[in-house]
Order: C-alpha cells, then sequence, then structure tokens
C-alpha cells in the first residue's frame, strides 16, 4: 500500500469518525427532553464497564477527595453492606447482575447524606447517609436507587450530555487523564433528570418487592427528611426534581400497584451495621 493510499484512507475515517460524532450528538441534543429517557446512549455496555473502572480506580487514587473506608480494618461493615447488596442483586430483577462487577464502597465522612454511582456498577456510600438512616429497608432502598442508575446506564447517559461524546471516548480508550480527573471529582454531585430520578425510584421499590424488605424504604427515607426539616442537606441524587412529598407519593404508589406485601425493616440488624462503623 502507498503512502498516498494509506494517508487518503486515514482522512476518510478520520471524517467518518468525525461526522458520525457529530450526528450522534445532534441527535443526542434533538432528543434530549429534561430527561434521558429519549437520550441515545452510543457506549456499548464494555464500554460502560471500562469507564467505571477507571473511574474507580481515579477515585480510589485521591483520598483528599473520597476518603474510602478500608475493607481490611471495618470488615464487619463491609459484610453488612455486601449481603445487603447481594439480596437486591439476587431478585433476578438487575438486567447486568452478572455483567457488572457492583463494586460497593463506603466513603468516610459522616457530614455527607449521599451516594452516588459510576458507569458499570460502582457504587459509593457515605457514612453520613449510613447513619441518618433508621432501619435496613431505608438503606436498602437508597442502594437500590443507585443500583437503578447503574442497571438502566443512566450514568453514561447523564455524562455523555455534560462532557460530550469525544471526551468520553477518549476516556473509555484511557486517554485525557485530566478530564478523568475532573469527571471523577464531579461524581458525587451529578445531577440526573426528572425522568431518571423517578424511574430509579420505581425501581428500588421493584428491587424490594421481590425481597422481605418493605419496598417503600426509599420513601423512609424522604419522610424522614421531611420530618426533621433536613431539605438542605439532601443529597444530589435525591434533592432534584419531583419534590420528596411527590416523590414519597410516587413510591407509595408503586407497591400499591405491585402489591408489595412484605413489611420487614430489620432495625436492629441495621443499628449493628452503623455501630460497625468508625
Amino acid at each position: 500500500m502507498s503512502f498516498s493510499t494509506f494517508s487518503f484512507r486515514f482522512q476518510a475515517r478520520t471524517l467518518t469518525i468525525l461526522l458520525l460524532t457529530v450526528w450522534v450528538a445532534a441527535i443526542i441534543s434533538a432528543c434530549s427532553k429534561d430527561g434521558d429517557k429519549n437520550v441515545i446512549n452510543v457506549f456499548s455496555v464494555d464500554d460502560d464497564i471500562k469507564l467505571g473502572q477507571q473511574l474507580a480506580d481515579q477515585i480510589r487514587s485521591d483520598p483528599a477527595q473520597y476518603p474510602l473506608l478500608p475493607q481490611s480494618q471495618y470488615p464487619k461493615a463491609y459484610e453488612h453492606l455486601n449481603r445487603i447488596t447481594q439480596t437486591l442483586l439476587n431478585t433476578g430483577k438487575i438486567k447486568y447482575k452478572d455483567r457488572f462487577k457492583w463494586e460497593i464502597n463506603i466513603i468516610r465522612d459522616d457530614s455527607t447524606l449521599n451516594a452516588f454511582c459510576a458507569p458499570g456498577g460502582f457504587i459509593y456510600v457515605y457514612t453520613g447517609i449510613i447513619k441518618f438512616l433508621d432501619s435496613e429497608d431505608q438503606f436498602a432502598g437508597v442502594l437500590g436507587h443507585e443500583i437503578a442508575h447503574a442497571e438502566r446506564r443512566h450514568s453514561t447517559d447523564r455524562l455523555t450530555q455534560q462532557y460530550g461524546i469525544s471526551m468520553l471516548l477518549d476516556m473509555v480508550l484511557g486517554q485525557n487523564k485530566g478530564a478523568l480527573a475532573n469527571v471523577a471529582t464531579n461524581l458525587a454531585i451529578l445531577a440526573y433528570s426528572r425522568s431518571n430520578e423517578t424511574e430509579a425510584d420505581l425501581a428500588s421499590v421493584e428491587y424490594l418487592c421481590a425481597t422481605d424488605y418493605n419496598s417503600t424504604g426509599t420513601a423512609g427515607f424522604f419522610k424522614k427528611l421531611i420530618e426533621q426539616g433536613q431539605g438542605g442537606r439532601t443529597p444530589a441524587f435525591l434533592s432534584t426534581h419531583p419534590n420528596p412529598d411527590k416523590r414519597v407519593e410516587n413510591i407509595e404508589k408503586e407497591a400499591q400497584t405491585r402489591n408489595c406485601t412484605n413489611t420487614q425493616t430489620y432495625a436492629t440488624r441495621y443499628n449493628e451495621f452503623r455501630n460497625s462503623l468508625p
């Protein structure tokens, strides 16, 4: 093959990729509507996993921003966390149960009521929200909410809108370390759309309904926030629209629609989980 032929083919391929990127970006822009439900996700499931792993590695390398609780030092806490996680994953309701890694970590920060997920099933919960909740069904509801964001691939959708296809593709390919660090830093405050949040709320009911947990566990968290007037501390993953009262209503209605009858809260067992934290 001559150099000129190679150069022509290379340029043609580059132009094709560029045009495809512009075309997909235009579609995404046109389809976006206060939500990601109509957004076309141009990334494969494998891309989600690769990106999530790189973000997880970046988070682990930044203890100042994300002080992860070591599993080796707090085995009891992670024993509870993994038990609750597996209870949800084993419901048969999680599409990528055997494909995603489902790595769950605890971030040591008692002042933050939050949890968040990276693409591919990498989920993080703060000690603040674990200690704020009263029972295991409430925590399972919050965890189910985050599992839903990963399973429904909301993270990749939202990151695509926020950072663009080109930048995310670079990160999937292991390039642009600066952008990777920036995304990892902002992951905890990534705001989802109305449709994403509603979908995750209702999915948490679906998951819990297949266990012996009270299926409205997530609503219990909202109710406590409302009762204590803690709206200002509401985390990004739950503070976006619709408002807490409406979300409680939607969650309870979904439980009724699904005829969920289990009522277990496991408050005593959850207290053991909280006491196992520093």
